[in-house]
């Protein structure tokens, strides 16, 4: 442990500015332990992107941890030079935390710390790739089209996500403006494009959403059987019912309980396109990707290798 060198990234932004004195409790332990790191505090949108693209441009071997929520660890994972050169810690300091969620990651910051620095071995994940043209995003949780990634547009400037943090209910804001965004988004009508060649055209699309984890917004398991180690995504996607039966079986969703539902498919694929036939609202990890008609979804399997905790 004392021989390694850590890098840190840390969004003391987090959680509305709560992740600020954690980091210290963090960097308290850093220092009774004596450990050799550097940490780099983000000061902007897309800083995180911008350190680990300066953190990674030698191409040589290093041990990264994020501090901070998902939004973190999006910024970073789309920083990052070549995946195969950095071991990628993690210690959740967001609201909604669906990668560590994902991870199954238990306990309390300074506990994860530990665990981090005394790891010897590495576990390797998949993780996801969203194209388009002219673009494209890495993702460790989901990307999506549709409502989820509405809500997810709105979340990142949401004063009711802000609100809800002060009494620790920030993952409560998803679900809420899930229902408002329910009635309020489009209807679309788009194809799935499967590695096979096959087509399957669906009216009245409401989300499609590619999952790497079970969960998304704030614990939302809309692939309640998504694994980050099988080299797929899980396609969820929501299409040809109405909206308000689409609301009335949204408590079946946040169960786990809506993949024998008509009108939710979800399965597993290497890669899937989808074409919508106007535009439609795209996030990967909640980063917003833009309006788009036409994505690409994919698995990179075992792409990012993590510390064994």
């Amino acid at each position: 442990m004392m021989d390694k060198k850590f890098y840190f990234i840390v969004n003391t932004h987090s959680k509305t500015g709560g992740a600020a004195a954690q980091w210290s409790e963090l960097e308290s332990r850093l220092r009774e332990l004596n450990i050799d790191y550097e940490a780099f505090i983000t000061q902007y949108v897309h800083h995180a992107t911008t350190i680990a693209e300066e953190l990674t441009a030698s191409g040589e071997l290093i041990n990264l941890v994020v501090c901070g929520g998902d939004g973190t660890v999006n910024e970073v994972l789309n920083g990052i030079k070549d995946l195969s050169k950095v071991v990628f810690g993690h210690i959740p300091l967001g609201s909604a935390n669906d990668f560590a969620r994902g991870l199954q990651m238990t306990g309390e910051p300074v506990e994860i710390l530990d665990r981090i620095l005394k790891s010897e071995s590495v576990e390797a994940y998949d993780i996801g790739l969203v194209e388009w043209a002219g673009g494209s995003r890495r993702f460790a949780i989901s990307a999506g089209a549709g409502i989820d990634a509405a809500v997810c547009r709105e979340a990142l400037t949401s004063k009711l996500k802000t609100f809800l943090n002060k009494f620790k209910l920030g993952s409560a804001t998803y679900g809420l403006l899930t229902v408002k965004n329910l009635f309020t988004a489009p209807f679309v009508e788009g194809t799935i494009t499967f590695p096979d060649g096959r087509e399957l055209t669906l009216r009245k699309i409401i989300f499609g959403a590619a999952m790497n984890f079970p969960c998304e917004g704030g614990g939302v398991p809309m692939a309640p059987h998504a694994d980050a180690r099988d080299g797929k995504l899980s396609l969820c996607l929501a299409a040809d019912m109405p909206k308000i039966v689409c609301l009335f079986k949204f408590p079946k969703l946040l169960a786990a309980k809506h993949e024998d539902i008509n009108g939710f498919y979800i399965v597993n694929l290497e890669w899937f396109k989808i074409t919508f036939d106007k535009p439609m609202v795209v996030h990967a990890d909640g980063e917003d990707c833009g309006d788009l008609s036409e994505v690409v979804f994919r698995c990179l399997k075992k792409a990012l290798m993590m510390p064994k905790l």
